[in-house]
């Protein structure tokens, strides 16, 4: 596993005079556009063939690695292509159906009205967002594994490599009078952002680099191959603010260039009476085209799909992604791709965060865990394009209160022993809740207490459990949100693995009377996107709940009542048409009396058919 081997990359050995390859791009590239690429001239189609996506265009292909470890770090075992720099994206030219077969031929040589020599051609789309760095296609044979250079396009530019793109929300305190804006750009002069009646306010700008990436004795993808610019990243804070209500904005300069102008939404305040908002773990996203990438989460499109749904609705006051945010883990042209996945939602009402070890473990940075599931980002990536409310750089934990609720966001990567700087925080935070203006606490973060799961490497840390439950029980937390596992399972009122109160039906609904309170009630959503993990045949008495389907949670908290619905989207198999499974699961109410009551779980609901 500590080898890296390394071979000349050369041109194939092919004399063929009439090949060609061209983009549809017949000028500099939209911010977000598709190009159909067409390979012609070809004498011998081959299943081997194939195009990739290369950015920046002058980027080194000229040798490759010989083994896939770069890949397989981070946890990606899918069959990928093998060279030195990271092809953004790669299509087989079969996905084109006509090709193999030549189905669409011209003749090169003609004589006596007799064609002797015909060529193939074929065309495929790639979708493309603004990285700011020109991009090439280049043709192949060989396979992913043993690539030879066919032809090569010429180089594409973006029409404005310094626009100001990919803006998404964050709140900054509990009042709901300021939202944190955050953006990326090619320009790294100060920008602004103007909002509400005229008002504005000047960007902080940030970046990282290459050497701010954590290796190994074998270089990480962050360090080596994934390595991309991340251009400039802009944040600002819109003051002034009521909560609960709708504004507009739009960032950037006259010099860079604007965004759209954009609606959002104020959450409501720290003690106000209802709040509406969606929580999920483990989405990171799927290319929109045919293309194979780096680490894609087949769910992700149909649960970003609903959520954009949701948003646009205006029920939604703020969203909680916890943990395993876009699985770039190294290859950093992949948060571009998933920034502008999320914009629908993250530019529109809060996007709060809680990093998982997708984003922050690696050997040798400081995490609780050595396992290089962050490709070498160490956090880093990760702090600069989601900046939270957090105690301090490489702090991630925080607390939030919005309406009835209080939320405890915690870092399962970084110490939580006893005694260590984030367990004394956790330890006052939750002391410190004030249950007559947030009368709900809710506690969240990336890996479980609790879990049907097996594999492997276990999906929980009896010594995380052991330091941090007796917490949780000691202040009555009466809902807690962890991911990390890829499926959905929720609990009874559970403390040290031993059932302390059963959910009564009411109406078909497990509800958890919380006037009498017993434990906590644990949930695992870590199914917004990743590929999902089966339970066990045999489950212990504190799992009441387990389904293994792509959704996420709606929640719904006023003062004598949280409600929780497991929203499911169920996918299809991949060769079949491509339809979607909507389908809503009741899954958790929580009913209050006179101080505290907890509702979970899902019943089935009805399920609709929806052409893509």
């Amino acid at each position: 596993m500590r080898i890296h081997n390394r071979r000349i990359l050369a041109d194939c050995i092919d004399p063929n005079p009439y090949l060609f390859i061209t983009a549809s791009a017949k000028g500099p590239l939209a911010d977000e556009t598709n190009v159909t690429v067409t390979v012609g001239g070809v004498l011998f189609p081959d299943e081997s063939d194939w195009i990739a996506m290369i950015t920046p265009s002058n980027a080194e292909i000229s040798s490759c690695p010989l083994n896939s470890l770069y890949y397989v770090q981070t946890g990606d075992i899918s069959c990928l292509p093998l060279l030195c720099h990271y092809p953004v994206k790669a299509q087989y030219v079969s996905s084109d159906p006509s090709y193999l077969n030549c189905g669409k031929k011209k003749c090169e040589v003609y004589e006596n009205d007799e064609c002797l020599v015909h060529s193939c051609s074929a065309s495929i789309t790639f979708h493309v967002v603004n990285f700011r760095t020109d991009i090439e296609f280049v043709f192949f044979s060989g396979g992913f594994a043993t690539p030879c250079i066919l032809k090569r396009s010429d180089p594409i530019s973006f029409a404005n490599p310094n626009q100001p793109l990919y803006g998404h929300l964050s709140s900054i305190d509990s009042t709901a009078t300021k939202m944190r804006v955050t953006w990326v750009s090619g320009d790294e002069n100060t920008q602004v952002v103007e909002y509400g009646q005229g008002r504005s306010s000047s960007s902080r700008v940030s970046t990282f680099k290459q050497d701010d990436m954590c290796s190994g004795i074998l270089p990480s993808p962050a360090k080596d191959f994934g390595w991309h610019e991340p251009g400039y990243i802009h944040t600002a804070v819109m003051n002034g603010l009521l909560p609960n209500q709708t504004y507009s904005y739009r960032y950037g300069s006259d010099l860079a260039g604007w965004s759209e102008q954009i609606k959002f939404k104020t959450p409501p305040a720290s003690g106000s009476n209802e709040l509406k908002f969606l929580a999920y773990g483990d989405m990171g996203k799927a290319p929109l085209d045919p293309s194979m990438e780096h680490y894609i989460q087949p769910g992700s499109v149909s649960v970003v799909k609903a959520l954009a749904n949701e948003v646009a609705s205006g029920n939604v006051d703020s969203i909680f992604h916890i943990g395993d945010i876009s699985y770039a883990t190294g290859f950093l042209v992949e948060w571009d791709f998933f920034l502008s996945f999320i914009a629908p939602l993250a530019s529109h009402v809060a996007y709060m965060t809680a990093i998982g070890n997708h984003e922050r473990d690696y050997e040798g940075s400081g995490s609780v865990y050595i396992t290089p599931d962050s490709g070498g980002e160490c956090g880093v990536a990760y702090e600069t394009y989601f900046p939270m409310p957090s105690v301090g750089k490489d702090k991630p934990w925080y607390s939030l209160e919005q309406a009835t609720v209080h939320f405890t966001v915690i870092s399962t990567e970084h110490e939580w022993k006893i005694n260590s700087e984030q367990y004394n925080w956790i330890y006052e935070d939750l002391a410190s809740v004030d249950r007559r203006i947030t009368p709900w606490s809710i506690l969240l973060g990336h890996r479980p207490m609790y879990s049907s799961y097996s594999s492997i490497l276990p999906s929980v840390d009896s010594g995380f459990v052991e330091s941090i439950e007796p917490v949780l029980m000691k202040n009555k937390v009466d809902l807690v949100f962890f991911g990390h596992v890829h499926n959905y399972e929720r609990t009874c009122s559970v403390y040290q693995k031993t059932c302390k109160g059963l959910p009564t039906k009411v109406n078909g609904i497990d509800t958890y009377d919380n006037t009498n309170y017993t434990a906590p009630i644990h949930a695992t959503i870590g199914m917004g996107g990743f590929t999902l993990d089966d339970f066990s045949d045999e489950a212990a008495e504190w799992s009441l709940i387990r389904i293994s389907e792509f959704g996420y949670v709606r929640v719904h908290a006023t003062t004598y009542k949280l409600s929780v619905e497991s929203l499911r989207r169920m996918l299809l198999p991949l060769h079949l048409p491509p339809y979607e499974i909507d389908g809503i699961a009741k899954v958790a109410y929580i009913c209050k009396k006179n101080n505290l009551v907890l509702v979970a779980y899902p019943i089935p609901c009805c399920f609709f058919d929806f052409s893509a």
